[in-house]
């Protein structure tokens, strides 16, 4: 499948499905996960009496919450969306089957029982060429050095595990600490944590926290020649497949059809400001 010309069809609808997603959102206000209408919205904060008194049960209001509510949403739907794609071409050039998801149970400060999740596995010994299992095993082989994972604890671990991000410029502290104990974890569990950007877009205090507490980070470079630094180039020069190439056959489609969300969001985003 060198080029990917095969399964540029079936590539591009896992983010199309994800990006026209956007279009039907609707805010939650604590409703439940499929959001409420105008008239929906209206009808609750007019029954909140202080919320009346307020005058917070107007159109301009809903519309401030979906406004800035779809934008949140169009990148999140974006970071589903390439996470999807990439579990997709991981069992398409590595030969993995479902088993590409990995998840662990844990129990939490209330003494109950929660599964949580990454969004790739890759455990080398399931990749059936020798040839891109080498290549695999080599390029945790170096991240590893380049964090400074101790060689006994590297020849413990069986694979990696990946969690994709469309870009990271939030300093939110609940989610740092969240992947820090997720890294944590890995490690007990025998997997190289990996934290895999699609874009440039990552804020550097929280790439340099990330690599100090030992995962791997790979960003939406192009043209450095670095898989151990480059999303792209891990891409191509690991997994066998050329992303960067995809997105730039596929642009013009992606960028018709998030312009399409754009504007059916945008009679909201002018009701904001009357």
């Amino acid at each position: 499948m060198e080029g990917g010309i095969d399964t540029d069809g079936e590539y591009m609808q896992i983010m199309l499905d994800a990006i026209h997603v956007c279009a039907t959102y609707k805010p939650k206000f604590g409703k439940g996960k499929d959001g409420i209408t105008l008239e929906q919205f209206q009808d609750l904060y007019s029954r909140d009496v202080f919320y009346n008194w307020m005058g917070l049960d107007t159109q301009y209001m809903y519309a401030m919450h979906k406004a800035s509510g779809s934008m949140t949403s169009i990148y999140r739907q974006i970071g589903m969306g390439s996470e999807r794609l990439f579990r997709k071409i991981l069992k398409d050039e590595l030969g993995l089957s479902e088993d590409v998801k990995w998840s662990y149970q844990m129990t939490d400060m209330g003494n109950r029982d929660r599964t949580l999740f990454l969004d790739a596995r890759v455990q080398f010994g399931k990749i059936r060429d020798a040839e891109k299992r080498d290549r695999f095993y080599n390029w945790m082989r170096d991240s590893a050095d380049m964090i400074g994972i101790d060689q006994k604890v590297f020849g413990s671990l069986a694979g990696a595990v990946f969690e994709v991000r469309q870009g990271y410029k939030s300093k939110d502290s609940k989610r740092q600490n969240s992947d820090i104990a997720n890294a944590a974890m890995a490690y007990t569990k025998g997997y190289l944590p990996c934290a895999m950007i699609m874009s440039t877009q990552i804020d550097q205090d929280v790439l340099a926290r990330y690599r100090d507490e030992r995962w791997t980070v790979i960003t939406g470079t192009v043209g450095e020649n670095s898989p151990l630094s480059s999303t792209y180039d891990f891409m191509k020069d690991v997994i066998g497949y050329d992303l960067a190439a995809f997105f730039e056959r596929s642009s013009p489609m992606l960028r018709r059809e998030l312009q399409r969300v754009l504007e059916a969001l945008r009679s909201w985003w002018s009701l904001w400001q009357p």
